[in-house]
C-alpha cells in the first residue's frame, strides 16, 4: 500500500509500520531523530538512501495522520 510515493506500509517489510518507501527507514525512526535534535544534514549523511524529499515526505505524513487522529476525552 502507498500512502505517497515516499512512503509505503507493507506488511513484509518492518512488521507493516510505515517507511521510506524501498526502504527499511521507519517514519517513526526519522520523526524521533529529529525530535532528539538531528539536522537534516545528520539523517542525509547517516542514512546514506534517504533523499530531502523523503524527510519532507516523513514530516507530511506525520502531519496528515494527525490530522485525522480522534481523541476521546474524558469527562472531569
Amino acid at each position: 500500500m502507498f500512502l505517497t510515493d515516499r512512503i509505503e506500509i507493507n506488511p513484509a517489510v518492518m512488521l507493516g509500520k510505515p517507511v521510506i518507501r524501498g526502504t527499511r527507514i521507519p517514519v517513526e525512526l526519522i520523526i524521533r531523530k529529529l525530535s532528539e535534535g538531528a539536522t537534516e544534514v545528520d539523517l542525509l549523511d547517516a542514512y546514506p538512501r534517504l533523499k530531502r524529499e523523503d524527510i519532507r515526505a516523513v514530516l507530511a505524513y506525520a502531519a496528515e495522520s494527525l490530522a485525522h487522529e480522534t481523541i476521546l476525552l474524558q469527562p472531569a
